[in-house]
């Protein structure tokens, strides 16, 4: 496995794993609670650990858009914006899926706390995994 590949892998990883605690902490930041994981094992029928399968495994295919098409196709050299826009764009494309999914399984249950409010913490925590994600995934020097 070559060395882009490897630090995609962690980057996608490493990047899930802090918008996950994120998540957990959304509550103290008076937004609702956000659980991917349950949401994934939720709408498929199957057990919580394949939600949280599911959710790196989605972490770590983001992570190989990023290096192997954001990368290279969007020309900002600061990589912490690089990475908050590409954290933005995943968060669209989460919505779409998730818009998508909705029409073959059925409407998704209303979040607690409303709508916006779930929306501003899921831009927050893709925002939180695109920048790790920018800054591990980088090309080499």
């Amino acid at each position: 496995m070559n060395n882009s590949l490897q630090k995609t892998i962690v980057a996608g990883i490493v990047g899930t794993a802090i918008m996950t605690v994120v998540m957990y902490l959304a509550p103290l930041m008076g937004l609702p609670e956000m659980n991917a994981a349950a949401m994934l094992s939720g709408m498929t029928g199957l057990p919580l650990a394949f939600g949280w399968a599911m959710h790196f495994m989605i972490g770590i295919v983001f992570a190989l858009s990023y290096t192997f098409l954001f990368l290279s196709n969007v020309k900002i050299n600061n990589l912490i914006i690089k990475g908050a826009l590409f954290g933005f764009a995943a968060f669209v494309a989460a919505q779409i899926a998730m818009v998508m999914m909705s029409v073959v399984m059925g409407p998704m249950p209303a979040p607690a706390g409303g709508m916006m409010l779930m929306m501003i913490g899921s831009i927050i925590g893709h925002i939180m995994y695109g920048i790790p994600v920018a800054l591990i995934a980088k090309p080499q020097q």
